[in-house]
């Protein structure tokens, strides 16, 4: 079997045929026409016969040539390709998301892994809501909030849905619970500095009481909720959010009134460029996991 050509003169050969010029040629490579001149030279001694027909106007491609022109097309192509699919395989996608989601997306983030090991994520977390891809180099977010402008590319989650939820222990224990006018009797626990949540949650129920602002304060959902399945009290949450405390029974609602707040989470990236396919398919992965519950 015939030793292969050198790719760098077979490359250089394509460029040459797409010009049908030495120095044009020269010039996309960065090289000297002498240098193009003489690699094309040398990969028509190695193949046995030219490639191109040199005229006082300037090269044309032989029979030969124009057979060979639309191959090494396909195979450098096929390198480009390779390249860009396998360094986008190896390429962790960035995401950042707020603290208070945590308990919904590390989980899915966990089994997306085992699903897609091809496809590895860096996840940055952070108590603050919102985004800037301009300054951050991040090439997703879930955020927080009203639905984004339309600058940014945006997939809703869910909406914010507000419920208590409390141990079991503590639903079924001595104390009674079972109308809003019993959280009068039980320590309220805040996944925030303010008292936001649970304002609203009452304000639908139409309960008064005089706890709220005696109630315990978190920095962080997360916070809330692993005190509230501990029997410490009882917490305002996200509906969504704690779906999975709810299914595996660490959480328990007492009450059906779950409370839409006008918020959300959303999941966003920036319009241009185009989105890399493995992160169109997290994304799209994502948006199935939040509808599915």
């Amino acid at each position: 079997m015939k030793r292969l050509p050198p790719l760098p003169t077979l490359h250089t050969f394509l460029i040459t045929a797409q010009c049908c010029n030495f120095t044009r040629a020269a010039e996309q490579l960065h090289i000297t026409q002498g240098a193009v001149s003489r690699q094309i030279a040398a990969l028509e001694a190695h193949l046995g016969y030219p490639l191109f027909l040199r005229q006082a106007r300037g090269l044309s491609l032989t029979a030969e040539g124009q057979a060979w022109l639309p191959r090494i097309q396909q195979v450098f192509s096929l390198i480009g390709e390779a390249v860009a699919q396998i360094g986008e395989k190896r390429q962790a996608l960035r995401l950042k998301a707020p603290t208070c989601v945590m308990r919904w997306l590390l989980p899915r983030l966990q089994q997306w892994q085992k699903e897609r090991p091809d496809v590895p994520v860096e996840l940055t977390t952070t108590v603050r809501h919102g985004v800037d891809f301009q300054r951050e180099t991040f090439d997703a977010a879930v955020v927080y909030g009203p639905p984004p402008d339309a600058t940014l590319a945006c997939l809703r989650l869910f909406d914010e849905q507000l419920t208590p939820v409390c141990s079991r222990p503590l639903l079924e224990g001595p104390v009674p619970l079972r109308t809003p006018d019993d959280l009068q009797q039980h320590l309220l626990l805040h996944p925030a500095t303010d008292e936001r949540d649970w304002n609203a949650w009452l304000a639908e129920a139409n309960v008064h009481l005089s706890n709220v602002s005696k109630g315990q304060h978190f920095e962080t959902l997360d916070l809330a909720m692993s005190m509230a399945s501990q029997g410490t009290g009882v917490a305002i949450g996200d509906w969504s959010l704690i779906g999975d405390d709810l299914s595996a029974g660490r959480l328990v609602m007492p009450f059906d009134l779950k409370v839409r707040t006008g918020l959300g989470y959303h999941l966003v990236f920036p319009r241009k460029p185009q989105p890399p396919g493995p992160l169109r398919e997290l994304m799209e992965w994502l948006v199935e996991q939040a509808h599915a519950q």
